[in-house]
């Protein structure tokens, strides 16, 4: 489902956050404060260490390369035994009133998605771009970047496209970027530390660790999540450094940043729920925590839709579930979440940008 400066969204996202955390307030004078710098020091220079002898780009590149490997072994073995003749016919067999339901739910996804670039929007203080345009850049390049992969760089480059029209720089769209990135990872937050705090067999059939450890993930995660929005609340906090600067949102506002997420996160996990098989009968809390999980393998992997990788969890984590209904499930859910909204985007964009070839010139 859903960065600045490198293809490895996560990475630079954490960079980000790092940065922010790490960097010592001023006083009145300009001038750094000591508090705590003792604190934060071995941390920035553990990421000076790994930035300079190894680079982060070669991390996220074999972290990448690494999941993507495990994945289509999982697949191979996995799908060896199915016949597929049976997803065939589970394909045939899936009501039409379930698969309408399900695209309801990613609609409704979608329609999330576009507060995203809303509030990313109001964030920076671009208060003369109406939702319209909000809601077109936020999804034609949620969509198209969900299906090409290196979404940092298709993505934002469909935001320039539509926002450079509005008078908004390269800066201005990158700070978007990461102000949506920010909401996106805040509902991961909330989502995975309270259903794996609810439900942590869950998040073990995905990582395979005990389920008290999960617990405690999920409780840490939680922990994370409140010191963040105390953090926020107390005081405006700034981060970046020269032209890319960002005034983070405030306590009340990274709350409507978590509900965003969780909605968003939320539709679609509905959705996959809704094309499920019937038999055996799941739980959703369940299913929201496999879900979200193997949606961030797949975004770990940077895998164009997590291809290969988002399917490869959600077949382990869902052992008790028919193979060949299951496969059929999935290959229902990417039509529906990627291949419609991908086309659909492909048709906004060419019309624009034939309406734009036409139109008189101001």
């Amino acid at each position: 489902m859903r960065g600045i400066g490198t293809t490895h969204a996560p990475i630079a996202l954490c960079l980000t956050f790092c940065y922010g955390f790490a960097q010592p307030e001023k006083n009145k004078q300009g001038l750094h404060r000591p508090e705590g710098k003792g604190m934060l020091h071995p941390l920035r220079a553990a990421a000076r260490l790994i930035d300079q002898k190894i680079g982060w780009n070669r991390i996220g590149l074999a972290l990448s390369l690494i999941i993507i490997a495990a994945a289509v072994v999982v697949m191979y073995r996995i799908l060896r035994g199915i016949n597929f003749s049976d997803v065939i016919v589970a394909l045939k067999a899936t009501d039409l009133a379930d698969v309408l339901l399900a695209g309801l739910f990613v609609a409704a996804g979608y329609f999330t998605l576009t507060f995203y670039d809303l509030f990313a929007l109001r964030t920076i203080g671009a208060n003369h771009i109406p939702y319209r345009i909000a809601a077109l850049a936020g999804f034609t390049s949620y969509s198209v970047g969900h299906n090409i992969g290196a979404s940092v760089f298709t993505g934002g480059a469909v935001r320039y496209r539509i926002y450079s029209a509005w008078g908004l720089t390269a800066i201005d769209v990158a700070k978007i970027c990461f102000i949506a990135g920010l909401t996106f990872w805040l509902g991961n937050v909330a989502v995975l530390g309270l259903g794996i705090a609810y439900e942590p067999q869950a998040a073990s059939a995905i990582d395979q660790l005990p389920p008290w450890f999960n617990r405690l993930i999920g409780c840490a995660a939680l922990a994370l999540l409140a010191a963040y929005v105390a953090w926020v609340w107390v005081k405006p906090r700034v981060i970046g450094r020269a032209d890319w600067v960002v005034t983070l949102p405030g306590g009340p506002l990274t709350l409507l940043q978590i509900a965003i997420g969780i909605v968003d996160l939320s539709c679609c996990a509905l959705a996959m729920y809704v094309l499920l098989p019937d038999d055996p009968q799941i739980d959703f809390i369940k299913l929201a925590v496999i879900f979200v999980s193997a949606t961030m393998l797949g975004f770990a992997s940077s895998s164009p839709g997590g291809l290969g990788v988002f399917d490869a969890a959600m077949l382990v984590a869902l052992i008790e579930f028919e193979k060949g209904e299951l496969v059929a499930g999935l290959l229902l859910f990417r039509l529906l979440y990627y291949v419609i909204p991908f086309a659909l985007s492909l048709l906004i964009l060419g019309a624009r940008e034939l309406w734009l070839g036409v139109a008189p010139k101001a």
